[in-house]
């Protein structure tokens, strides 16, 4: 509740911001508003001016809910280009615009930020933190960034090399840079941490995490100072691995409680892992701040904490005071945690009927399968469902919420390759949910994308400059051949590859409808007072849908995937609907066939915006994409043990970003095609001596001998052969698979 003072010192900002903007004309930044002088009470009262986007989920709930409803399920098939401008980063853009007094603040690939007059798109400013070209490979999945932070007239982001950046939002100048990785965190020989989460900025401290956990990571968060960028407070989320104090807020239930949870294992190199990197809520109802935690370092149970105990706080929401870090409660939701479901997916907070009586609760769709409603007090676990089919938990204990486990599933403590679904990338990843206080419905863009969890055979050995899961990196892909088993089981996992916006009824924990997208890893959810749904798909379209029934009413191509949320604003009393596209993230990366086969298109990445009068065109179309040529010979050196260990060092080092076999998802280069395998010099210049670092592309001549990029040279060059016919004549016929049913998985 706003004090007497607040209202009366907010109706003076008002008073004044009206005045000053009758005596000024175009655009300016002269008139401060009460959003750029009070943000922290602008969020909290985000309705009263709806036409501003001031945080991630536009309030604090992270509802993405907007009472804008100038544009309308009436008008929506109207909707026109406003204005677009075209990226740099012709990469992954997972940003969510912020909107304050119609300028929109944009985060791009490399840590970004560019700012624009919304009503036009014309550029403000622009700022390039300069993220070396080598920390690319530091992360698993793309040099992303999901946004930024807003606060009182700075801009905020977290740079993907760990640094905490604040510019003033009028132009773009750096006002104080910090470097967040603290040394009681680097752990182990990797030290491996990035950044790509969007910061939140609560009570004048900005709140960022961070990514790492398949490099060798301990999770935390920081709070520092928005005015000066000092060290506020710090919260770990896994044990210090000798059981001692970081002189940080989570000593206290660490030490006490989560470090027996965890037994002896590689996690004491590895550092645990439990990043968290997207999802940080603040809810000013119960002055809390809810974590998301991630997965653990390595992902084999077995290796990581020698298959016993829970291993808090893995796959946990935990609440701690935004004030000092301390912590309140927690719930896990994956307890020993082996599959990779995280739980950091956007946690959402609203009020809801529950057993006759208002409840102020969490709902959670975290990557596991099923959706949770937690009391946002106390974390008291009042029900959940799963939201997708999910084979590696038969239900939830109704009372403490605990899985089931199918112990099929249990692929690190019986040693049997398993088929899970979800797979690693979830039931809902990174791609923000909404919730429409018109239909009482969250809108999950949910998905089923199958993965085969095979052990590391020989025990755990971790690769530096590599993902160390604790798998056999040979045996998860999809290998491209005619093994008869191979076909088999490739054809299950594409007949398995599925993709909705899921429209769930928490309170009968169950789905009113769904909208089939045929495919995977779609686009962010937006909806608005105007009875709609927004998402962009995975194929390079932006849709609008009815959000009572889901009917598809809009469509806008927009030449790329989109895998970014949508927002909208108001510029000069006009509403405006935005959204990045660019296609990227892990999935076109370690899945590039599956990739193609679910709607890929040759990446164009830019921001758009969409108003009723738009006047904009985007420019042709180029869809031409690699052109396969004749690949080079052999080397007569090669033989099957080469050839092997070609795959293997490809699948070690370089499938995360080029793709499982080698079979790129379009956003770098596709190396069966690419020039440097045509010369042992040339390739070995570019992956031992880093000859393209300044663009991404690190060196590797520490991690491996030049006999062994020799062999993925040659590996190459049988892959290319291999791939030429097919690959021409997929480029062509790709098509998606379609679903024959929803929550049983499409099995018969």
């Amino acid at each position: 509740m706003k004090s007497n003072t607040s209202r009366r010192s907010r109706a003076k900002l008002l008073l004044l911001s009206g005045c000053l903007a009758a005596v000024t004309t175009g655009f300016s930044f002269a008139s401060p508003s009460f959003a750029q002088t009070d943000t922290g009470e602008a969020i909290v009262h985000a309705d009263d001016h709806a036409g501003d986007w001031l945080t991630y989920g536009r309030t604090y709930s992270e509802q993405r809910f907007s009472p804008l409803n100038q544009i309308n399920t009436s008008n929506v098939g109207n909707l026109k280009l406003a204005w677009h401008y075209d990226f740099d980063t012709n990469r992954g853009q997972e940003g969510t615009p912020l909107v304050v007094d119609g300028v929109v603040y944009a985060s791009t690939n490399w840590s970004k930020i560019k700012a624009f007059d919304g009503a036009t798109g014309k550029l403000l400013w622009a700022y390039d933190p300069k993220v070396p070209g080598n920390i690319a490979d530091k992360g698993c999945c793309d040099t992303v960034s999901r946004g930024i932070g807003y606060w009182n007239g700075k801009v905020f982001i977290g740079t993907f090399d760990g640094r905490l950046i604040a510019l003033d939002a009028k132009t773009g100048k750096l006002v104080w840079s910090v470097y967040t990785i603290p040394k009681e965190a680097q752990l182990g020989h990797q030290r491996s941490y990035t950044i790509d989460i969007a910061p939140r900025v609560v009570k004048g401290r900005v709140i960022i995490g961070n990514g790492g956990s398949e490099f060798g990571a301990r999770g935390f968060v920081s709070a520092f100072d928005a005015e000066t960028g000092k060290l506020d407070w710090r919260f770990f989320t896994v044990p210090n691995p000798e059981n001692k104090p970081d002189g940080a807020a989570s000593d206290k239930i660490l030490t006490s409680k989560a470090y027996q949870t965890w037994g002896d294992g590689a996690w004491k190199q590895q550092g645990g892992g439990g990043t968290v990197w997207d999802s940080i809520n603040y809810d000013p109802v119960t002055d809390l701040i809810y974590l998301g935690v991630g997965n653990g370092s390595p992902w084999n149970y077995k290796f990581r904490s020698g298959g016993k105990g829970d291993n808090l706080f893995l796959g946990s929401i935990v609440a701690i005071k935004p004030d000092t870090g301390e912590y309140v409660w927690h719930f896990q939701e994956t307890p020993m945690d082996q599959w990779d479901y995280t739980s950091v997916q956007q946690i959402m907070t609203l009020d809801m009927p529950i057993n006759g009586e208002t409840r102020h609760v969490i709902v959670h769709a975290p990557k596991n399968g099923f959706f949770y409603i937690l009391d946002a007090k106390t974390g008291e676990f009042l029900s959940g469902k799963n939201y997708v089919y999910e084979n590696w938990a038969n239900g939830l204990d109704p009372k403490t919420g605990r899985p089931n486990y199918n112990p099929e599933a249990l692929w690190t403590l019986n040693g049997k390759p398993w088929y899970g679904i979800p797979g690693d990338l979830g039931g809902h990843n990174f791609a923000a949910m909404s919730y429409s206080p018109q239909t009482g419905y969250v809108y999950i863009p949910g998905q089923q994308v199958p993965f085969l969890y095979d052990q590391q055979k020989g025990g755990f050995k971790a690769h530096p400059d590599s993902w160390n899961l604790g798998l056999d990196m040979r045996t998860i892909g999809l290998l491209d051949d005619n093994t008869p088993e191979h076909v088999a089981a490739k054809k299950k996992f594409f007949s398995d590859l599925k993709g909705w916006i899921i429209a769930w009824d928490p309170k009968k924990q169950a789905p009113a409808f769904i909208v089939d997208h045929k495919g995977p890893w779609n686009g962010g959810i937006l909806t608005t007072a105007g009875g709609l749904i927004f998402q962009g798909l995975a194929n390079g379209e932006f849709h609008a849908y009815d959000a009572s029934t889901g009917k598809d009413l809009y469509t806008f191509p927009a030449q790329s995937a989109i895998i970014a949320p949508p927002v909208t604003y108001t510029a000069q009393g006009k509403q405006y609907v935005a959204v990045e596209v660019g296609w990227g993230g892990i999935y076109p990366f370690f899945l590039g066939g599956a990739a193609r086969t679910s709607g890929w298109t040759v990446n164009h990445s830019r921001i758009i915006a969409l108003s009723l009068d738009g006047k904009d065109s985007l420019p042709a179309q180029n869809d031409r994409g690699f052109v396969p040529v004749k690949p080079p010979e052999q080397s007569a050196k090669a033989n099957t043990e080469s050839l092997a260990d070609g795959y293997f060092q490809f699948q070690t080092y370089c499938a995360a970003c080029h793709g499982d076999n080698a079979i790129s998802g379009g956003v770098l280069p596709d190396l069966r095609w690419s020039g440097a395998i045509r010369g042992q010099d040339k390739f070995y210049n570019l992956v031992g001596r880093g000859a393209l670092t300044a663009y991404g592309m690190d060196r590797f001549d520490k991690s491996m001998n030049p006999e062994q990029i020799e062999h993925i040279r040659q590996f190459l060059i049988q892959r290319a052969g291999e791939s030429y016919d097919s690959e021409v004549k997929a480029r062509d016929n790709a098509q998606g698979v379609p679903t024959d049913s929803f929550l049983n998985g499409g099995q018969p």
